[in-house]
Parts: C-alpha cells; sequence; structure tokens
C-alpha cells in the first residue's frame, strides 16, 4: 500500500503541475489577444465541484474539480469540452475567441501544447545541469547481453557486448537500443575480444521485439544465488550465496532471466482462478542448484510463497559496472537539454506506427501504467525526468488532429487560414462530439488493458 501511495502521489503531482502548465498556456495567449476566459480548472467538474473561487474585479472563476482526467480553460466564445451552446447562439463580443483573427487564435490554442514542449526541454536542461548523466555504457557491460531464439538465429550470441550500428554508436542500454537494432542494416558486437558484425534486414518489428517472452534481448545475469532470506523456501531447501539455480520446475536455468520467466509462469498458472488444492500444487515444485565448488548438484521440493517467491537475491553484475558520468555547466546544459527532449520525442513519435496495429492497441496503458512509471520510493531525479517525459507525451497527444483536442482546434483554424471558410458552428459542435467519443473510448481501452494486465490476461 505505502508503494501504491507513493507512486500515486508523483503522478498526480506530476499531472497536477503539467496541466496547470498547459492551461496556463491558453491563459497566456488568451489574455495577450484580449479574450475573456470564464473558466480556469484544474480536472473536471461535472455536476459539482471540489473548490471555486473568483477573484475581485477578474473576469475568471478558478477551481478543482473532482474528476481527475485533466483540467479545462474555458474560453468565451469558443465551442470546447463544455459543449456550451446558448453562448454561441448570442451575438458575437470582441473579447470573444470568434471575434479574433484567425492567426490569434491558432496561437491560442497551440498555447498549452507549446508550454509543455517548453517545460520538457526546461526540465531536461535542468536535470543536465543538477544531477549531470550517469550511465553504464553498453561497450563496458562486459557479461553482454542474453537474447532470444529468434535473435540468435540472426547471428546474435549469449555475451555478445553491444557497440552500435552502421548508423549510430550504442551510449547506454534503454529502450532507444532496440528501436536502432530493429532499423540496423548492422549491428557492430563484441565477441570474445574481437569486433563482430551482424547483417540484419532493417525492419524488425519493435513491439515483437520487446512483448515477446523472452524479449529479444536482455542484460546477462547470471544464475548466481547473492543472499537467501532466512526461513523463506530456498533456505530451507540448503540454498546458500554462492550457489547456481540449474534447473526450476523441470526447466532449465541458466541466468536470472530463465528463472523469472519460470516465476512468471507459475503465477500465471495460479491467476486461472484454480482451487486451494490445486494451488498448493502448482506451488510446490522441485528446483536443482549447486554449491559454489561443489562436484555434483542437489535437487530439493520447495513449496513457493503464496506471492510465489523462493526467497532468494540473485547477484547484480550491473552494480558493479564501470559508470560514465558527465558533468554540465549552465551554458552546456541547455543544448544537452534541447538535445535529449528532441530525441525522446523523436522516438515516441516514430513509435506511433505501432499503435495503429492490433500488438499496439494491447500495449496502450492508462493510469495504472503511467503511474508505474514512477519509482516506488520518492526520488526527485526519477520525479523531474519522468514529468519531463509526461509533458512531451501530453503535448504531442494534444496535437493530434483529433477533435475535442488541441490539434483539432488547430487542424479547422487552418483549414480556415487557406480556404477562408470558417466551419459552421453546427459542424465543429458535432465534431467536439465526435471527438470526446474517441477520448472516452481510447480512455477506456487504455485502462482496461492496465486491468487486464493486472489480472494476468495480458
Amino acid at each position: 500500500m505505502e508503494i501504491f501511495l507513493i507512486k500515486a502521489l508523483q503522478f498526480a503531482l506530476a499531472i497536477s503541475l503539467l496541466v496547470l502548465l498547459h492551461e496556463g498556456g491558453h491563459f497566456f495567449f488568451s489574455k495577450l489577444f484580449g479574450v475573456r476566459v470564464e473558466k480556469f480548472y484544474l480536472f473536471f467538474d461535472p455536476w459539482f465541484h471540489l473548490f471555486e473561487f473568483k477573484p475581485k474585479n477578474s473576469e475568471t472563476t478558478y477551481g478543482i474539480g473532482w474528476l481527475p482526467l485533466g483540467g479545462y480553460c474555458k474560453i468565451a466564445g469558443m465551442i470546447d469540452e463544455s459543449f456550451d451552446t446558448e453562448q454561441m447562439k448570442k451575438p458575437a463580443q470582441p473579447w470573444e475567441f470568434r471575434s479574433k483573427p484567425a492567426w490569434q487564435r491558432l496561437l491560442i490554442m497551440v498555447g498549452g501544447v507549446l508550454v509543455n514542449f517548453i517545460t520538457a526541454l526546461v526540465i531536461y536542461a535542468a536535470i543536465m545541469f543538477h544531477w549531470g548523466e550517469t550511465y553504464v555504457a553498453t561497450k563496458d557491460m562486459t557479461y553482454g547481453m542474453q537474447f532470444n531464439q529468434e535473435a540468435k538465429a540472426m547471428g546474435f550470441q549469449d555475451h555478445d557486448i553491444l557497440l552500435g550500428t552502421d548508423k549510430v554508436t550504442f551510449k547506454d542500454f534503454n529502450v532507444d537500443v532496440y528501436r536502432k537494432i530493429s532499423e540496423a542494416k548492422r549491428v557492430d558486437v563484441l565477441r570474445h575480444g574481437k569486433k563482430v558484425s551482424i547483417s540484419l534486414s532493417g525492419d524488425i518489428n519493435l513491439l515483437d521485439m520487446l512483448k515477446n517472452k523472452p524479449a529479444f534481448m536482455v542484460p546477462y545475469m547470471p544464475n548466481t544465488v547473492d543472499s537467501i532470506v532466512k526461513g523463506d523456501p530456498a533456505d530451507k531447501a540448503g540454498i546458500r550465496h554462492g550457489d547456481k539455480i540449474l534447473a526450476f520446475n523441470g526447466k532449465k536455468i541458466t541466468t536470472y532471466t530463465d528463472f523469472m520467466l519460470a516465476i512468471k509462469a507459475k503465477q500465471d498458472d495460479l491467476n486461472k482462478g484454480m482451487s486451494h488444492t490445486d494451488s498448493v500444487k502448482i506451488l510446490t515444485v522441485p528446483i536443482v542448484f549447486q554449491h559454489a565448488g561443489a562436484a555434483k548438484a542437489d535437487t530439493a521440493m520447495i513449496t513457493l510463497t503464496p506471492d510465489v517467491k523462493i526467497g532468494a537475491v540473485f547477484t547484480n553484475v550491473v552494480k558493479d559496472y564501470k559508470q560514465t558520468h558527465i558533468t554540465y555547466s549552465f551554458l552546456q546544459s541547455i543544448p544537452a537539454g534541447i538535445k535529449y527532449g528532441w530525441n525522446v520525442l523523436k522516438s515516441y513519435v516514430d513509435d506511433m506506427k505501432y499503435v495503429f496495429s492490433a500488438d499496439g492497441v494491447k500495449s496502450l496503458g492508462g493510469f495504472g501504467a503511467i503511474g508505474n512509471l514512477f519509482p516506488a520510493q520518492w526520488d526527485w531525479y526519477m520525479f523531474w525526468k519522468m514529468t519531463a517525459f509526461l509533458s512531451i507525451i501530453l503535448a504531442f497527444m494534444n496535437i493530434l488532429p483529433i477533435p475535442a483536442l488541441d490539434g483539432g482546434h488547430v487542424a479547422f483554424l487552418l483549414y480556415e487560414m487557406i480556404t477562408h471558410r470558417k466551419p459552421s458552428e453546427n459542424f465543429l459542435v458535432k465534431a467536439e462530439y465526435v471527438g470526446f467519443a474517441i477520448l472516452i473510448v481510447l480512455l477506456i481501452v487504455a485502462n482496461l488493458n492496465d486491468i487486464l494486465r493486472a489480472l494476468g490476461y495480458m
């Protein structure tokens, strides 16, 4: 429960900050061009609100709604998610949105996206200045990678150390490495101290690389036990520090990843709704292990804990890898932050092509998936890094040409500026309803995916 609360608090704080800044962008340009803002709200307030006040001599009512799905800035004379069509039936006033030139209305609509993107770049620059960059270079991952059968069929071997592709040199290991390999015609690795080049097709499906079990590649983690929890199944079986797990439930174990996949299979079995007797049977498994320096292996029957654990911590070789740290001055941090933010945006845009596939729809995540991106312990570095990432996502998603989003309004304004014909108010209202319906469906699908994942069905 504590972990859930810490993640939820970080998520709520980040989203609240970004929503306020986004709506503040609309608010700023509205005021700049003399457009009246009637309401400025964090979260939505259908039927009632949690808090509301209107400063003396102010045209704007400020408040907090109860539905945490975003926020809104109700701009006078504009068809938006409030669906206030009564105001649109009255004669246009000079302080209304509809009375302003198209270029001013365009700036008002892109104001939120612009502020979110600038916010992300500012945060990334601040991170570079305050913390710098600390990472393990792929060339310094001396145990190399563990590859699945598909990767091995392409020419990769376990313990290969990734160097780069025909286009880029790898920096550190993250999802970008998968992306670069998926697009590469050649990947260079260090194998037994020698550089080896592997020829590829240049069009490997990125989603398949990530979703396959086991994944296309993961850092190689040995099957060596570092410590055990006293009184847990591993302890009772006689497993000790330095032992190697060789088999689990009849499956050969050569790495930590192999073991975790075998544990995941047991968790999936339990999630199928077995009886208590069946559950006990599922949790009772044979395990083969070998003491350090021993000539032969030992076999024991163990009963896993109810949360499907044996009570063993495996050796983490990553913490012993050489780390690279880069320090940035204030002036250096600005271009470094901009470059980092631009690469994040570019990668996100590149991956959008997968959203329209069946697997892409299944990969959509809702509030639960986003909240889980935050660490289990409060960490300001990770908080600000995640906030910047979410700011970029919020900016990009809002600029998509979907009615009810900023991008939908921008598309209609560009049409007006090009053709000198303004879409009818009746059309705009209907488009807003369609766009709102699309967003609700996406919201339901994304959060349903979260629930199905939690239940073990995805």
